[in-house]
């Protein structure tokens, strides 16, 4: 049924229903139930169609959102979801994962008029699902086939993404990846509350189909050699991910029971999968029956406390040294972990770790918000005299990420790093590495940021890698 658009003024925000906490806590399983056809059309038609979509403007993809909302409403869904992914590699996934409240949602004009946003992500996953239902979703075909290949290291966001696009071209791609399964935090670091792994496996079935190779368990410097690649390879793309957690330096850190969040969240990922993981099995990555306390207040540090509730922990107590308006993570996740049982311990920060051998606590110090640093934010200060104590069995430690040496890994000296460590690119590319013919997208080179930036990095990446084999191939037939 075609609806009429400005329905703001008569409908409601309405999100899609979550699952009860009671029931959610006991599983893994995604918590929020999918939009009835109507109800998403209806949260559609309240699209205002601005004259300036900020909500496209909010999109690091820069998603056409008020078309495919438009055409959502008026029951066009083939066109919608064909508008959709004409600048989303994987709008399924951003629709889950994406923070909405952050960027699309966030800057909604209705958001702002305090009218509620339209929920954007939610109508995004009805459309793709609605899309895998009657069968749209189709593999990349290309159409000519090309003789050069390109080699990439690394099958997360980024990968993938860049993958299809190579692909739709005519390439031929070959995706190494060091773990055994394909995916990278889309798999292991990303909890299936938040995103089903079959959600993932179906992509990159898609991406099997179309002609994309796969090796996993695949080191490169280890396994092959990047000398190897680049010779196996018209162009190679780095897009390795961020994945080396940020240290913690207190008095005890060193106690056993003391755990960095990406091993905590990749085991429990990996049992999810039916995996038998030994560090799982003896308690050391598992919070069942344990007092927890999770330090950190990004997405990641949610995602911990979330899984510890699933686990079956004692309890899970939050550690973050600013408030909740200064939380770096998404606000809709810290309700969803209040929701299921988790308590924040706000303006606090951990001064030592307890314990003889074994944690058996986290000694804190409350603080409070001084004069604002070089970002903008309130740099937190201790309060002299304010420390307290939190019993612990288990403490996860989620302070971000920093990218891994490359250049040591690959044994490759030359491919230049900048002040952080991330591989520095070409700035009029944007995409090439000091390498010629190695490029890099994703964490690798903007630093630990989200999935919807490693689509886009991916994507952009291709077309830099696609301009430099034609050219290089112009060139040669010229000699």
């Amino acid at each position: 049924m075609a609806r009429k658009m400005l329905q703001f003024i008569s409908l409601d925000q309405k999100m899609p229903v979550k699952r009860k906490p009671t029931e959610r806590n006991e599983d893994f399983k995604e918590i929020s139930l999918a939009f009835t056809k109507d109800a998403a059309d209806e949260q559609a038609s309240r699209c205002e169609q601005c004259g300036i979509p900020f909500c496209q403007i909010g999109c690091p993809l820069g998603n056409n959102i008020p078309d495919w909302l438009m055409l959502a409403a008026n029951d066009r869904l083939e066109e919608a979801y064909a508008t959709s992914a004409a600048t989303n590699t994987f709008p399924e996934i951003c629709g889950r994962i994406c923070p909405q409240d952050r960027l699309c949602e966030g800057l909604c004009v209705l958001e702002q008029s305090k009218h509620g946003a339209v929920t954007i992500g939610a109508v995004e996953k009805h459309i793709t699902e609605h899309a895998f239902e009657r069968g749209w979703i189709k593999p990349a075909k290309p159409v000519k086939e090309l003789d050069q290949s390109v080699g990439i290291i690394g099958g997360g966001p980024a990968g993938l993404a860049a993958a299809d696009t190579l692909r739709r071209y005519g390439y031929k791609v070959t995706i190494y990846d060091r773990h055994d399964r394909i995916g990278g935090l889309l798999v292991y670091g990303i909890p299936g509350f938040k995103l089903e792994k079959s959600v993932v496996e179906r992509r990159v079935q898609l991406l099997k189909e179309s002609g994309v190779e796969f090796q996993t368990n695949t080191q490169i410097g280890k396994d092959i050699s990047f000398a190897d690649m680049r010779k196996r390879h018209d162009a190679v793309l780095v897009a390795t991910g961020a994945y080396k957690s940020k240290p913690l330096t207190l008095p005890g850190i060193g106690v056993k029971g003391v755990v960095q969040a990406l091993d905590f969240l990749i085991t429990s990922n990996k049992v999810g999968f039916g995996d038998t993981i030994a560090a799982y099995e003896d308690g050391t990555l598992n919070a069942k029956g344990k007092d927890v306390v999770v330090i950190g207040g990004g997405d990641t540090a949610m995602d911990c406390v979330r899984t510890a509730i699933r686990q079956g922990a004692k309890s899970v107590k939050c550690l973050y040294r600013r408030d909740r308006a200064n939380m770096p993570g998404s606000q809709r996740e810290v309700s969803n972990a209040e929701e299921e049982g988790v308590e924040f311990v706000w303006m606090a920060a951990p001064e030592a770790i307890l314990g003889d051998g074994t944690v058996t606590g986290v000694r804190a110090h409350k603080m409070h918000l001084s004069v604002a640093d070089a970002s903008g934010r309130q740099t937190p200060v201790p309060i002299d005299g304010s420390s307290f104590t939190l019993p612990a069995d288990l403490v996860v430690t989620a302070l971000g990420f920093d990218p891994e040496d490359i250049p040591g890994q690959f044994k490759q000296p030359g491919l230049a790093v900048t002040k952080w460590g991330t591989l520095s690119v070409d700035e009029r590319t944007k995409t090439m590495t000091s390498l010629d013919g190695v490029f890099a997208a994703g964490d690798i080179v903007r630093g630990p940021s989200l999935v919807v930036w490693a689509i886009r990095d991916g994507r952009e990446s291709a077309i830099a890698i696609d301009r430099y084999i034609r050219s290089k191939h112009k060139a040669q037939a010229a000699e």
